[in-house]
């Protein structure tokens, strides 16, 4: 037998979050993925939608009273930003799949475009949406 004491002794860490900081392609590397299941989410939303307007008027006005209270349309804004934050990113993986645009302040500029275009698209989507009385 042996006279060794059984300790529990801790396990390594991933060294990830000491040896990378923090960059512009990374956070959106990680918001590509996040919309992507945002839109996920709005599928779900979207099949809801089609079994209520299936249901009959009643199912459908309850339906559009949830999505016309404020946290509806917060939900709503949400997923029109996760649109087009994946629509340009993508756009800019195809860039890069065609080996454009790979350096470090190439990559770092599509980023921010990628971050400008889903802002800018998703306030004049809501903006015309305000000026014809949609909402």
């Amino acid at each position: 037998m042996s006279d060794a004491t059984r300790t529990i002794r801790e396990r390594p860490t991933a060294p990830h979050l000491q040896v990378w900081r923090w960059h512009i392609t990374m956070a959106t590397s990680i918001l590509h993925r996040m919309t992507g299941v945002a839109l996920y989410v709005g599928a779900l939303i979207l099949a809801g939608w089609a079994m209520c307007l299936a249901a009959g008027p009643e199912a459908y006005g309850t339906f559009m009273d949830l999505m016309g209270s404020p946290l509806g349309k917060l939900v709503l804004f949400g997923l029109s930003f996760s649109v087009f934050f994946h629509l340009a990113k993508g756009v800019q993986h195809l860039v890069w799949d065609m080996g454009v645009a790979l350096r470090v302040p190439a990559a770092n500029a599509g980023a921010v475009a990628t971050i400008a275009f889903a802002v800018v698209a998703t306030a004049v989507v809501w903006i015309i949406a305000a000026m014809t009385g949609a909402l």
